[in-house]
């Protein structure tokens, strides 16, 4: 089992950043594929960004490519998001999530991750 806790959220202004963060349990981080997904209200939640365990690839949603980052530091079992340049369309709730362990590639799909955060809103004001 897996355990993901975000934090990192909160209000900022239009143009402004943020680093969201997200710190796992147990031994196995460094074999599981991870994703950020986001959710605004009343709509169905998309992925933002995702990045493999094996190689370091990484995949990122159109809207925020060149703005977003998404790293991992094994030691520290932890996954992050920063987010630059931010606007009022990125408002949403943002969660974590993890896939089992050894998948290969970048995982994209919602139904590919088997381990989910509680999310943590993140709200841009214009």
């Amino acid at each position: 089992q897996v355990q993901l806790v975000e934090s990192g959220g909160g209000l900022v202004q239009a143009g402004g950043s943020l680093r969201l963060s997200c710190a796992a349990s147990g031994r196995t981080f460094s074999r599981h594929g991870m994703g950020w997904f986001r959710q605004a209200p009343g709509k169905e939640g998309v992925i933002v960004a995702a990045i493999s365990w094996s190689d370091g690839s990484t995949y990122y949603t159109d809207s925020v490519k060149g703005r977003f980052t998404i790293s991992r530091d094994n030691a520290k079992n932890t996954v992050y998001l920063q987010m630059n340049s931010l606007k009022p369309e990125d408002t949403a709730v943002y969660y974590c999530a993890a896939t089992r362990p050894n998948k290969l590639g970048v995982t994209t799909v919602r139904d590919g991750y088997d381990y989910w955060g509680q999310g943590t809103q993140v709200t841009v004001s214009s």
